[in-house]
């Protein structure tokens, strides 16, 4: 097996010195276009490689970045990590994934680099921490969050604009003739989470439409798995007058609904209109298929990883950043029409 080529034998081949190739390699702007391009030509005729794991040691660094995300058994989350850990590679960089269970105490542990400085930065979807806890983090340590942005201007964040998404997929079942919507794991009180920002857009459609809003037709969940939105849907039929579409704010929650409507002898969309969020692989699979609120989840992971590279490298403005990533109706057949 042939030896690696080393900055030396790049040096060599382009006609130039060893700090100069390094100088190439790291960017540094005084370097004559010239000779940066006999130095990238060299390194590609000879297949050079740069020992990343080297030049982040040699800056103090490890080349890993946590992904602290609440459950992995929770397909969104596991769909997330794998976009994330594609953004991390392209940057060289290797991802550890944690599962916080939603728990403040193990949020507060990832916001503070997990007590152990073998990471350079996190990125956290948390559930339970406050502004408070947000304020008490070291300044030092990159982090993005994903999710609700719990302190506006505190760290960097990305998330979609769940209010508009939310609004946007009740409106598509108001259009269908829906009027008795009752929204599976809403919430309107407690903290500004994603269950309360969703029920604002599902009560901002409501009122666009003169519907009057229903406090009955909000059904909180204990967790958004998939028993939950079966026990709510199974709930919601006893209900009179009986719902006439379920918005679950999960898709497990709304796979667990189409569940409890086949256990029930009935069937979405002829019974009843079922519309997710997530947009998770099982969506596209399930009988019917499942219509969906789709974040763009490979944006989310490629912004969330950028901001934090960006951080690690010491770039980006002093002040905190906020990017919203897109989002689109993924209409299927719960909803009257085909995949």
């Amino acid at each position: 097996m042939a030896a690696k080529p080393r900055i030396k034998d790049v040096a060599e081949y382009a006609g130039v010195s060893p700090k100069t190739v390094s100088n190439v390699i790291n960017n540094f702007e005084h370097v004559s276009e010239r000779t940066r391009t006999a130095v990238q030509e060299a390194i590609e005729a000879l297949g050079y490689r740069v020992n990343l794991a080297g030049r982040q040691l040699r800056q103090g660094r490890t080349g890993m970045i946590a992904l602290a995300v609440p459950e992995l058994d929770v397909a969104y989350f596991s769909e997330l990590a794998k976009h994330v850990m594609s953004a991390a590679d392209r940057h060289g960089r290797t991802v550890l994934l944690h599962q916080t269970g939603g728990a403040r105490e193990r949020e507060l542990s990832a916001l503070h680099g997990f007590d152990a400085h073998f990471t350079d930065g996190i990125i956290l979807s948390p559930l339970s921490l406050t502004p408070r806890d947000l304020a008490t983090r070291d300044a030092r340590l990159p982090v993005v969050l994903l999710g609700e942005r719990q302190a506006p201007g505190a760290v960097d964040h990305v998330g979609i604009d769940n209010v508009a998404a939310a609004r946007e997929a009740t409106e598509h079942l108001i259009a269908r003739g829906r009027r008795t919507i009752a929204i599976v794991g809403g919430a309107v009180r407690g903290q500004q989470g994603t269950d309360r920002l969703r029920t604002k857009g599902y009560q901002a459609a409501l009122r666009a439409a003169r519907i009057p809003f229903t406090p009955d037709l909000v059904l909180p969940v204990e967790h958004y798995h998939w028993q939950d939105g079966a026990r709510a849907a199974a709930a919601a039929l006893d209900r009179r007058p009986r719902p006439d579409a379920l918005l679950c704010l999960n898709d497990h929650l709304a796979l667990g609904a189409l569940r409890a409507l086949h256990e029930a002898g009935l069937r979405a969309p002829d019974d009843m209109d079922v519309v997710g969020f997530d947009d998770i692989e099982a969506s596209r699979f399930s009988v019917p298929s499942l219509t969906t609120v789709a974040p763009d989840k490979e944006a989310i992971a490629d912004i969330a990883v950028s901001l934090l590279v960006d951080r690690i490298d010491g770039r980006g403005p002093h002040d905190a950043i906020d990017r919203v990533a897109g989002h689109r109706l993924a209409v299927r057949e719960s909803t009257g029409r085909g995949i």
